[in-house]
């Protein structure tokens, strides 16, 4: 019997040629990314998580003292604590007002005839002027003497109250300011809501269904993975934020997270650690820590979501 040859490559050296020529140009087009990434994302993670079980000032050698940094963290600084609860608090209402209002803006946008495009874009500003600039006007609207909303408290024969100078509503003032910059998710809504089929709604209202009908049973449930990506990165930036806090506790008191610790969310504790008491290798800890505290988060949430989000591809398979 006479054996087989082996199949021979149907590619012909041209083919072969074209291919090679086109995966370096691939890897050229990416090669700016990667570098980045390497450089500016993947290598300060890993040098971070290095330096978080170390003690470093950043002028002298950093000394190895292994898992120091992170007992101390969890049994010796009070700041941490308060920190932690502060950030809470803050995302527990500014995520919901936030996304709330955006919601209740896109809806009005996508039902408008007239004048979408110049709402759309006064509602996006907001969300890409400096943060300077937004802690600046924010604390004029809140300014206890001669801002418009104690000055339209005080109409109504209600004393207005300090605002960033009061312990007791502080961290308020910066919950209603984080509804400032909701532009973004206004967008994403009103996308959301344009993907929805026009005839739900018409077959809803011949039916007899309400308005309050049509927006529990139509809207909310084909708009739910839109208010879940929004809900995941409204969470994730909440105890991210940081700039807003700063400029406004430091303006007012001269001191971060005044006054009274009351405005002291998680970032400004781990930035005042790291650039002003130069305990870059504790600030390191504390980052990692607030990377587990999101990544637990992110995750529950992610497992929660088949229980109230509508993915219309997987209903019809």
């Amino acid at each position: 019997m006479t054996a087989l040859a082996p199949p021979r490559s149907t590619a012909t050296p041209r083919r072969r040629s074209q291919a090679h020529h086109e995966a370096i140009l691939f890897y050229l087009c990416i090669a700016p990314w990667l570098i980045g990434f390497l450089v500016f994302t993947a290598g300060p993670m890993i040098a971070s998580f290095v330096l978080s079980f170390t003690q470093w000032d950043m002028m002298t050698p950093a000394r190895w003292i292994g898992l120091e940094n992170y007992r101390t963290i969890f049994a010796a600084d009070e700041y941490f604590w308060q920190s932690l609860k502060v950030t809470a608090v803050y995302s527990l209402f500014s995520v919901p007002l936030k996304l709330v209002t955006a919601l209740f803006l896109a809806i009005l946008l996508n039902e408008a005839s007239r004048g979408v495009g110049f709402f759309r874009t006064a509602f996006y500003l907001p969300s890409i002027m400096a943060s300077v600039a937004a802690a600046v006007l924010w604390s004029w609207i809140l300014n206890p003497k001669f801002g418009p909303v104690n000055g339209a408290l005080g109409v109504l024969g209600i004393q207005g109250p300090g605002w960033f100078t009061d312990p007791r509503y502080a961290l308020w003032g910066l919950i209603m300011m984080s509804a400032w910059g909701l532009g973004g998710e206004v967008l994403i809504f009103l996308a959301g809501l344009k993907s929805i089929p026009h005839h739900l709604y018409e077959a809803a209202e011949l039916d007899g269904a309400g308005r309050r009908a049509r927006f529990l049973r139509i809207t909310l449930p084909m708009l739910s993975s839109t208010i879940f990506f929004n809900f995941v990165m409204a969470l994730i930036g909440s105890f991210q934020a940081f700039d807003s806090a700063y400029i406004i506790s430091t303006a007012h008191a001269g001191t971060i997270g005044s006054p009274m610790n009351s405005t002291l969310l998680y970032m400004l504790h781990l930035y005042r650690n790291g650039f002003s008491w130069w305990k870059m290798g504790y600030a390191s800890a504390l980052a990692w820590i607030l990377f587990l505290i999101i990544l637990v988060l992110t995750l529950a949430v992610l497992r929660s979501s088949s229980l109230w989000v509508y993915y219309e591809g997987e209903r019809r398979a």
